[in-house]
């Protein structure tokens, strides 16, 4: 199977002041929110047709996204594509001799788990790959 985009994140200061425009203007449905303690993160789940957009708001000054927010601002944070096994996509990309942030799975938001390529071997793009859980497809 072709990976295929899951979801979009985006770095952003405050949910509570990004929501609205998500949910009045661009008249997406939230979906729901969740705190991944791991990644000091609070996230915000929007339907966006056939992906999903994640508002990721930093629960610590000390977390990646507050250290995203303090470099760029609030933006797009990564791409993630969905895959079917997560072990194998970062073995092929580990033999490409690509970067890796992670060289094994960790826990994610929505109960995924999720593996990141370096942004400087993609263009400064932070690329993010997801499996769901096995029972979950």
């Amino acid at each position: 199977m072709k990976n295929k985009v899951d979801h979009i994140g985006i770095a952003v200061q405050s949910i509570e002041k990004a929501l609205s425009f998500y949910i009045d203007v661009l008249k997406l449905d939230l979906l729901g929110f969740e705190e991944v303690k791991t990644q000091q993160v609070k996230v915000a789940f929007l339907h966006a047709g056939n992906t999903k957009l994640e508002l990721l708001e930093p629960t610590s000054q000390d977390s990646p996204i507050a250290k995203f927010l303090a470099k760029k601002g609030e933006g797009i944070h990564h791409i993630a594509f969905g895959v079917e096994n997560i072990e194998s996509r970062i073995q092929e990309i580990k033999e490409i001799g690509l970067p890796l942030i992670d060289e094994k799975p960790r826990q994610g938001a929505a109960d995924m788990e999720i593996a990141f390529i370096h942004p400087k071997a993609v263009n400064n793009v932070l690329i993010e790959f997801c499996e769901k859980k096995r029972g979950e497809r």
